[in-house]
C-alpha cells in the first residue's frame, strides 16, 4: 500500500500517475512493476479524467488525498508548488495513446522526468516535438516497451551483435492475439473500446497496440534500424474503424530483410510475440509465452535451447534475471527491469532502456504502414 501523509519514505523516488484508475489493465502492471526493486514509491496521481474515480483509486491505494487530483494539470501544477523534499520526482503515464503527447509535455515543462507507455504520441509531429523538448530540458524519458525486458532477448541481441550467426539475412516477427475477433468494443468492454477509437487510439489499430512492439523489438534485437517497407492493413470485423490485422515487409539497414505480423483477430491465440533471426552460420527463436527459452540453431552443431541466471549469459542479461536458473520471470520482472533502469538513470546513469528516440522511430514505422498499405507499394524509412 502507498503512504499516506505523514509515511513517504525520503529514500525512494517519489512517483506519480497520470491514468490506471479503477478497472484500468496497464495501470495495475505499472504499480506492481515499480514497486519491485522498493527505488519508487507511489505518492501522487491523477487516475482518471473523473475526480470521483480519481479519489476512489486514490482511498485504494492509500494515499493523500490532497495529492490525489482531478486532472494531469491540477496534478503538474500542485506538484511543482510542493517542496523539492515532497514533490514527485517523477510521473508515470499510462492513458490511452492520444493523451500521451499533452501529458509528457506538460510533465516535461513542469520539470519533472517522464515514463510513459507506448506508442509515444499518435502523430510523428508530437513524438518529433517531444523528442527535442526532452532534449532541451535534460529530463529523463523512458518508453516501456517491455518485451525488451526480458533477460533472454538481452541475450539474443547479444548473441545478433556478436557475429557468431554470421552475416545476418532473414528475420521474422509475429505478434498474435485473439481477443478482438468479435466486436467486444461495442458492449462497452472498456479495453477494446479505447483501442479501436481512432480518436484515442490514432491511425492504427493492431499496428499500433502491438506492432509497434514488434517493430521495436526486431530494431532492437537486431542492432539495426528498419529502411524500407511494403504494409497491407485489414479489417476483418465489420464495423470496426481501425485495423485488427496487418502484414509489413521490411529491410533492415545492416542488409537483412523480414516480415512482420500483428494481428488480434487470431482465434485461440493469447499473447503469440515470436522472434525469429537467421544468419549464415545460424539462428536463435524467442517467443514471450515462454520466456526463459532461447532456441539457438548452427549450421554444423546441434541444436541449443539457452536459459537466464548461467554464469554464461551476458553481464546485462544476468542484470535482468531476477530469480535463481529454473524459475520463470515474465511480463511483470521485464516491466520492472525498465523502471530499475529509469531509477538508475534518474540516479545519473545512462538509460538502458527504450528511450523518447525510440518513440519517434515507433511513430516513424506506423507512419510508413499506414501510407505503404494507403498507397500499396514501398515506403522508405528516415533514420
Amino acid at each position: 500500500m502507498s503512504p499516506g501523509p505523514s509515511d513517504v519514505d525520503t529514500s525512494k523516488l517519489r512517483l506519480g500517475m497520470v491514468g490506471g484508475g479503477p478497472g484500468a489493465f496497464i495501470g495495475a502492471v505499472h504499480r506492481a512493476a515499480l514497486a519491485m526493486d522498493g527505488r519508487f514509491q507511489l505518492v501522487a496521481g491523477a487516475f482518471s479524467a473523473d475526480p470521483q474515480k480519481s479519489q476512489a483509486m486514490g482511498r485504494e491505494l492509500g494515499l493523500d488525498p490532497l495529492r490525489v487530483y482531478g486532472s494531469e494539470e491540477e496534478m503538474a501544477a500542485g506538484e511543482a508548488a510542493l517542496s523539492e523534499n515532497r514533490r514527485i520526482h517523477a510521473v508515470c503515464i499510462v492513458t490511452p495513446n492520444a493523451l500521451h503527447f499533452e501529458q509528457a509535455q506538460r510533465f516535461l515543462e513542469a520539470g519533472f522526468d517522464v515514463i510513459c507507455d507506448k506508442p509515444l504520441t499518435t502523430s510523428l509531429a508530437d513524438a518529433e516535438t517531444l523528442a527535442t523538448l526532452v532534449e532541451s530540458t535534460g529530463r529523463v524519458f523512458c518508453l516501456t516497451h517491455n518485451y525488451s525486458g526480458y533477460p533472454m532477448v538481452e541475450q539474443a541481441r547479444a548473441l545478433v551483435a556478436s557475429g557468431e550467426l554470421g552475416s545476418l539475412r532473414k528475420v521474422y516477427v509475429e505478434y498474435l492475439q485473439g481477443w478482438l475477433g468479435e466486436p467486444i468494443e461495442a458492449s462497452g468492454q472498456k479495453q477494446a473500446a479505447w483501442r479501436t477509437d481512432p480518436q484515442q487510439a490514432g491511425a492504427c489499430g493492431a499496428m499500433g497496440d502491438i506492432g509497434t512492439h514488434a517493430h521495436h523489438l526486431v530494431e532492437h534485437v537486431m542492432g539495426s534500424p528498419m529502411t524500407s517497407l511494403f504494409a497491407s492493413l485489414d479489417t476483418f470485423v465489420e464495423g470496426r474503424a481501425l485495423d485488427d490485422d496487418g502484414m509489413v515487409l521490411f529491410r533492415l539497414a545492416n542488409g537483412a530483410s523480414g516480415s512482420l505480423v500483428a494481428s488480434q483477430v487470431c482465434t485461440g491465440q493469447e499473447n503469440r510475440l515470436t522472434l525469429k533471426v537467421f544468419g549464415s552460420e545460424g539462428g536463435l527463436e524467442w517467443r514471450q509465452e515462454h520466456p526463459n527459452d532461447l532456441a539457438v540453431f548452427w549450421k554444423d552443431r546441434p541444436s541449443e535451447t539457452w536459459r537466464p541466471g548461467n554464469s554464461w549469459t551476458t553481464s546485462r542479461a544476468l542484470e535482468m534475471t531476477r530469480l535463481p536458473s529454473g524459475h520463470p520471470e515474465g511480463y511483470l520482472e521485464a516491466f520492472a527491469n525498465h523502471y530499475r533502469a529509469f531509477a538508475a538513470a534518474l540516479d545519473g546513469k545512462p538509460l538502458e532502456a527504450p528511450t523518447v528516440h525510440d518513440g519517434v522511430r515507433g511513430l516513424r514505422f506506423l507512419n510508413a504502414v499506414v501510407q505503404s498499405a494507403r498507397d500499396r507499394g514501398w515506403v522508405a524509412l528516415s533514420p
